[in-house]
């Protein structure tokens, strides 16, 4: 029992030691590429609007190290302005210790301090899709495939005022 416990706190202290920021892309391009493009047929890891000047990126760090990244690149959802969600990842070894959610919060309270555009949008993994569920997003999509890569959802999320 004690044992546990001890993992527990120590979870605790190394989530307390992480900090959510906005990121330029080169520090979280890296993380990006291992974690999402890696096996995939992408020749790069820069997403088309990535360099824009309305993209705005995230990053989760445990001192240097990246351990988490978002990035939210403006866009449309059905004809209107929107934010679209690419990119997210977390490093396995930081996995299910809540840094994702927390870096998730940080970039949606962001996005509402520095924009008036409250639509979020994104292509979610189906794998990922009780995440983004739990997060506040609603599934507005039928599953479907995207190619060489795999199962999606479109999913989508109105910031509160």
């Amino acid at each position: 029992m004690n044992g546990a416990h001890n993992e527990e706190d120590a979870a605790k202290r190394l989530i307390d030691q992480i900090i959510c920021r906005q990121a330029d892309i080169e520090e979280i391009i890296e993380l990006r590429e291992q974690v999402i493009i890696r096996g995939t047929h992408r020749d790069t890891p820069y997403f088309d609007g990535d360099r824009g000047k309305n993209t705005l990126h995230f990053g989760a760090f445990h001192g240097t190290k990246n351990i988490g990244c978002l990035t939210f690149i403006l866009n449309e959802w059905q004809g209107r302005p929107a934010w679209q969600l690419r990119g997210m990842a977390s490093d396995p070894d930081y996995r299910a210790m809540g840094v994702g959610a927390r870096l998730l919060k940080f970039a949606e309270s962001a996005l509402k301090e520095q924009s008036n555009v409250r639509r979020l949008w994104c292509n979610a993994r189906s794998s990922a899709m009780r995440f983004y569920e739990k997060q506040g997003w609603t599934t507005a999509s039928d599953e479907f495939i995207i190619a060489h890569i795999g199962p999606h959802f479109k999913m989508i999320k109105i910031l509160d005022e």
